[in-house]
């Protein structure tokens, strides 16, 4: 990755690099100039998938099954999991992966169809399981509102992960699922430095209002908790307690939290991201990367890849245990039911197959 790439501002990434499945690569000139480019506009388009659930067997992740209305995200967080997923369509993990959006315009009808079906065995569904459901393209499609509508139609149980302040817009359907044990909101919390957030996690919402998101959750009596993710070692590690301690007093029952994942094209982004931002902290953030990673700047190896592993790891796992303690919430676990799930009309839906 060539070092002469800038920060573009609303950003996470800085370049777009090499598609691991394409031959075809942008080779740039050498007197090439990156403050000449013009800044990326995002784009959209259509997805014609035909089925919506996902479904998924890793022993590390708590659904089995999951509704992903958008592929790619417009937040931007430089170390997305999820960037690599873009290269299955052709584009890169860099700057495609938050400026090629693909929608899927047909997510409410799909999902209503899907749990029509008499195949269907109620459980837990994620929205979602890859990219932000509330993204902000979503205040205009409102494609997340409209899957969310089906599930309370269907009281079909619901598990929701956001950065966003605009899953605030949805508290009635989220309010009705909650009466019946069916729905719960994860707010992702990273840092309560605003200015790192800015850099990190360009488009999403600041720290002051994914709490203040978690308030109004918890005063709609929607079971709220925090996803300390990702914890980044030598960056923002020190900030658990706090995050934790915040989280409670706004109003969050339980917490998780998830050490940084850096799969194929996200580890030389990174890389680049602490050059441009943190270059004083570069080596130290990526030594401890590596020390509780068996060495590398990642481990695929389930069991392993969400916790890491060695005496860094060790004690995030350990802080984050005593942070819990100290707000009172260790041990709080969240438990859905399918209890309430109906087929509206059932007969005769059934009838027409």
């Amino acid at each position: 990755m060539k070092p002469e790439t800038v920060p573009i501002p609303t950003r996470g990434a800085a370049s777009n690099p090499p598609n691991r499945f394409e031959r075809i690569q942008l080779e740039r000139d050498a007197d090439w100039n990156p403050e000449d480019d013009p800044l990326p506009r995002t784009q959209f388009f259509t997805d014609h998938t035909r089925t919506i659930i996902a479904t998924n067997d890793s022993p590390d992740i708590v659904f089995e099954a999951s509704i992903n209305p958008y592929r790619g995200c417009e937040h931007g967080c430089v170390y997305c999991y999820a960037r690599p997923f873009h290269e299955y369509l052709g584009f890169s993990s860099g700057l495609d992966f938050e400026t090629k959006i693909m929608v899927k315009e047909d997510a409410p009808r799909l999902l209503r169809a899907e749990l029509s079906s008499p195949k269907w065995q109620p459980k837990v569904l994620a929205l979602s399981g890859v990219t932000d459901p509330y993204q902000p393209i979503e205040r205009r499609l409102r494609i997340t509102r409209g899957c969310l509508e089906v599930l309370a139609e269907f009281r079909n149980p619901v598990s929701i992960v956001t950065k966003n302040q605009l899953v605030t817009r949805d508290l009635d359907l989220l309010g009705e699922l909650a009466r019946h044990n069916a729905a719960v909101v994860f707010i992702s919390l990273t840092t309560l430095d605003a200015e790192l957030r800015r850099v990190m996690e360009p488009r999403t919402a600041p720290p002051a209002a994914r709490l203040a998101t978690i308030s109004a959750l918890a005063k709609a009596g929607v079971p709220v908790g925090a996803l300390i993710s990702p914890v980044i070692p030598g960056l923002n590690d020190h900030e658990m307690v706090s995050l934790v301690q915040a989280a409670v007093s706004a109003g969050a029952r339980f917490a998780s939290h998830v050490v940084l994942r850096l799969p194929h094209a996200v580890a030389p982004l990174f890389e680049q991201w602490l050059d441009q931002h943190f270059p004083n902290r570069k080596e130290k953030v990526l030594n401890r990367l590596r020390a509780v990673r068996g060495g590398k700047l990642y481990e695929a190896e389930f069991g392993r890849r969400m916790r890491g592993e060695g005496i860094f790891a060790e004690q995030m796992d350990q802080m984050f245990e005593v942070a819990c303690r100290k707000a009172g919430i260790a041990g709080n676990e969240v438990k859905l039911s399918t209890a309430a799930f109906r087929r509206p009309g059932g007969n005769q839906l059934q009838l027409f197959g």
